[in-house]
């Protein structure tokens, strides 16, 4: 039996104005599923260096990373995740899709109106004291 693929990744809750930053996930088996940009820490990175390199190759904005929100150990059918996810504040730039199909600032009100990751719907009711 085959050990399960393990993705190690940082994520970004990118606060503006009292909303946060969602994005669609635009390919493969769960394209249409929102998410928290973000990505994998290259080997010697800090989660904070990756997660500032990432949101600037994702969408080609500039943030401030405040601080750890939580963590999640989550299995999906083809490999375990570990996500971290921080608190960052949007610094400049308006948001290019690259890799995403859609993007939105959500606030409170809409916050659930998107089809989630599981994983990232874990940490939304810890982010929702963030968004006033």
């Amino acid at each position: 039996m085959s050990e399960r693929k393990h993705i190690d990744v940082v994520a970004g809750a990118i606060l503006k104005d009292g909303k946060v930053f969602g994005a669609c996930r635009g390919y493969g088996a769960y394209a249409g599923t929102w998410e928290f940009a973000g990505g994998k820490v290259e080997p010697g990175e800090t989660d904070e260096a990756a997660l500032v390199r990432e949101i600037r190759e994702e969408l080609g904005v500039e943030i401030a990373v405040e601080r750890l929100l939580g963590i999640v150990d989550h299995d999906y059918p083809e490999y375990h995740m570990n996500m971290r996810l921080y608190i960052c504040r949007h610094i400049a730039g308006e948001p290019q899709l690259s890799v995403h199909s859609a993007g939105r600032w959500l606030g409170r009100a809409d916050l659930y109106s998107v089809p989630w990751f599981e994983a990232d719907m874990e940490l939304i009711r810890k982010l929702e004291a963030d968004l006033r």
